[in-house]
């Protein structure tokens, strides 16, 4: 097991700061199902690599090495880099260590770390910046943008840095222990509840329907009025039914995502003009 690290040197910030800038250009490469970010992660641990090994035959084998297949939540996938330099440290100054376990780690983390970044990122942050942003658009604020990039990005871009810097230092043990506490099957639950939660409260509070169609009725002075009776059936019906639909035609139908905005604005085009809403 690896030995944990409590400070950092010098070197190592310097080190650990190259990486950091290097990391954001990572999902940038995609090179097909064998290699998938792989030139991102060699880039993002060049620092790493020059710096442990001093022959060009050791510092080749370490490249080779990070060719394989690597896909994770970006900002959060810095922890795994964070891991994988201290592992490559190791390595160079251990001659008995095996470097199949830092292609294994690379590996069983992308599965967890991407568990709970996609659920943080994209389940709540994302969604809880946007419907703040969306709130002050809609109330004819042009800081709406702004204030949405801000709540994203900066959160992002420290755990972006904290999560490379932690990785370096805690080193292997850390990720054991929580496996073996069960914490990560914990906190993976509990980041997609509180994620389906934003989506709940972002629909009910963005998605809005009503409809203005009214009936008459013989012998009544007043037309009955349909959204009347579709709030005493179940307030935000439509909005609700919308939002399932279009998580239908992207999960289970895979359509392009493009096409379901498109749709929805020729759906609600279409209802103007006819009168409906």
């Amino acid at each position: 097991m690896m030995e944990e690290k409590k400070t950092l040197s010098p070197e190592d910030k310097k080190m650990l700061r190259s990486v950091f800038w290097r990391s954001w250009t990572m999902n940038a490469s995609r090179t097909g199902a064998t290699q998938y970010h792989a030139l991102g992660v060699i880039y993002t641990l060049l620092p790493v690599i020059n710096r442990f090994y001093k022959t060009d035959a050791e510092r080749a084998e370490a490249i080779v090495r990070h060719t394989t297949w690597f896909n994770a939540t970006m900002h959060i996938n810095n922890f795994i880099m964070g891991l994988v330099a201290a592992m490559e440290k190791q390595n160079s100054e251990d001659k008995s260590f095996d470097t199949n376990s830092i292609t294994a780690i690379k590996a069983s983390l992308m599965g967890p770390i991407s568990g709970i970044g996609d659920s943080f990122f994209w389940g709540i942050l994302r969604v809880l910046a946007a419907g703040i942003g969306i709130s002050l658009a809609s109330a004819g604020s042009p800081l709406g943008a702004f204030v949405f990039l801000v709540l994203y990005n900066v959160p992002a871009f420290l755990i972006h840095y904290y999560a490379l810097m932690s990785g370096y230092m805690v080193g292997e043990s850390f990720i054991k222990r929580l496996y073996e506490s069960g914490g990560m099957r914990l906190l993976t639950k509990a980041s997609g509840m509180i994620g389906l939660m934003m989506m709940g409260c972002m629909t009910a509070s963005t998605v809005k329907f009503k409809t203005i169609v009214s009936v008459a009725v013989e012998g009544s002075k007043e037309p009955i009025m349909l959204q009347k009776y579709l709030d005493q059936l179940f307030i935000g019906i439509v909005p609700l039914c919308v939002t399932l639909l279009a998580f239908y035609l992207l999960r289970n139908k895979h359509v392009n995502v493009n096409y379901v905005m498109l749709g929805i604005m020729l759906l609600g085009i279409m209802l103007g003009l006819l009168g409906i809403c």
